[in-house]
């Protein structure tokens, strides 16, 4: 992976010409964005037009996951598709770690970049480019080597462990190819750039539509099809990532000054990313708990479940986009020190997010369990049924979703990233207590409020987070700001 960001500096294309047309295509999209400063202009539509790239590359990301469930549940029928489902909340603990840590190496990144620190901002990309090296390797050997250990903990049964094992094996195997593409793509969101990730990341779905088919329809690979169809994909969009930055990002040309590791750099890129990638982790360590409880009540609420989770991923799509985007800006302008605006963009952004909350809640309750025949057979009563009962009381609790979302992710911008994994914490405590403590006795109508009770837990927790995070960055500045004039 490190060596990936040295081509940044020294490579040269062995194929110019696809280079090229790649380069003319985007430019026939349109006008790509160098980079984008935050620290000026209007707060709510700069946090807009951050997140609208960001909510559609979020989207295009879901069809990799969506078109494996469709094709899979469609073709290959409900037991193929909950061999699928089976391991999403382990998923999301290793590849949510792995997303986690490429967002908060990209936080110091922003911070110098709003601060006009360049030389110090390519020092912090070198920096997280060798740490999500390191990592990476640690983290695909010990997920592939474990993942009879992990299905065994799930509980999968012996009628669907076969094909939930290799894809399993396969989407952690893909993992460098996840860190490339997101760590890259943090990096160019942190300097205002949400865009080139969507454009390559669009590519790369339509692509892995095309592989799905051909894998499953044609070459019979059955699930494991489907894993490689997605991590090929990922790939792709990875590498046409890191030659777009070499062709036209000069900003973020590592030249060999920048390449330093000290402690200074790495204690500030470990402090933050390590607890955003645990927050992931911890937060899905209660969905595994929560999916192990589901998957002992039989293979009709494993396919249910499974359909409405993806549903659940893709309506938080924008959650994810507005969370981003106020993080960026808030790093950009805790760099230059402007309180006023720090203030804004989150007032801008939780207001956001909660009418989207609100639009979502009625889309899942009303329509919910039509939604839910993208994944399964209209045949199939039972698994709709019990689809639409976790999508429609999941709905209404979307807004206070919207605000755990955006409150941890602009704490997290702040640089209290410590502090904002308590409330994965908190989040984690809930599903487990729901969980161990009701689904005995309640069996599928507890899983479907464990979420919720999480959502409100945790919001609870970080709304007064929030404002305390808020307050001690005001006071640093004003220090900050009163030293320099004493200088």
């Amino acid at each position: 992976m490190a060596s990936g960001f040295f081509i940044m500096v020294r490579y040269k294309p062995s194929n110019p010409d696809a280079c090229a047309i790649i380069l003319r295509i985007l430019n026939k999209w349109g006008k790509v964005d160098m980079k984008k400063s935050m620290t000026s202009g209007n707060a709510l539509k700069l946090i807009l037009s951050f997140s609208i790239p960001l909510l559609l590359g979020n989207l295009f990301q879901q069809f990799y996951n969506m078109m494996d469930a469709a094709i899979v549940g469609q073709t290959l029928g409900s037991k193929a598709l909950a061999s699928v489902g089976a391991t999403s909340s382990v998923q999301f603990l290793v590849l949510g770690f792995c997303m986690g840590i490429c967002q908060g190496f990209a936080i110091p990144v922003a911070t110098r970049f709003g601060a006009g620190d360049e030389r110090d901002m390519r020092r912090y990309e070198f920096g997280g480019a060798v740490w999500t090296a390191i990592l990476g390797v640690f983290i695909t050997l010990a997920a592939v080597l474990l993942c009879p250990a992990i299905l065994h903990l799930l509980q999968v049964n012996d009628e669907i462990y076969t094909n939930a094992y290799w894809y399993l094996v396969i989407i952690f195997g893909g993992i460098p190819f996840t860190l490339l593409y997101n760590y890259l793509s943090a990096i160019l969101r942190a300097i205002g750039d949400s865009k080139t990730p969507f454009y390559f990341l669009a590519f790369s779905a339509i692509l892995n539509i095309g592989l799905d088919f051909f894998c499953i329809l044609v070459l019979h690979w059955g699930c494991a099809g489907a894993a490689i169809a997605t991590i090929f994909s990922q790939a792709v969009s990875g590498v046409l990532c890191l030659l777009l930055i070499h062709r036209r990002f000069a900003l973020l040309h590592l030249h060999r000054e920048d390449m330093v590791m000290d402690g200074m750099h790495s204690k500030s890129l470990l402090g933050m990313g390590l607890p955003m990638g645990l927050q992931f982790s911890i937060t899905a360590i209660g969905s595994m708990v929560m999916q192990s409880g589901n998957n002992s009540l039989g293979t009709v609420y494993v396919s249910g479940f499974t359909a409405g989770l993806r549903i659940k991923q893709l309506m938080m799509c924008p959650f994810d986009a507005i969370g981003s985007a106020v993080s960026t800006f808030v790093s950009q302008n805790n760099g230059a020190h402007d309180i006023k605006r720090i203030h804004e963009g989150y007032r801008d952004g939780l207001l956001t997010a909660v009418i989207y909350g609100m639009f979502a809640c009625v889309v899942m309750v009303f329509f919910g369990r039509a939604m839910s025949m993208l994944f399964v057979s209209a045949k199939e009563a039972a698994v709709l049924d019990a689809s639409a009962k976790y999508l429609r009381r999941m709905g209404f609790f979307y807004p206070a979703l919207g605000i755990l979302i955006t409150s941890r992710m602009m704490v997290q911008g702040l640089g209290f990233s410590s502090l904002a994994m308590l409330a994965g914490l908190i989040e984690m405590a809930a599903r487990i207590t729901v969980t161990v403590g009701f689904v005995g006795r309640f069996g599928y109508d507890a899983i479907t409020w464990a979420d919720q009770t999480a959502w409100t837990a945790a919001s609870l927790f970080l709304i007064p987070l929030s404002i305390h995070c808020m307050n001690v960055t005001d006071r640093k500045i004003k220090e900050a700001q009163a030293l320099a004039r004493l200088q």
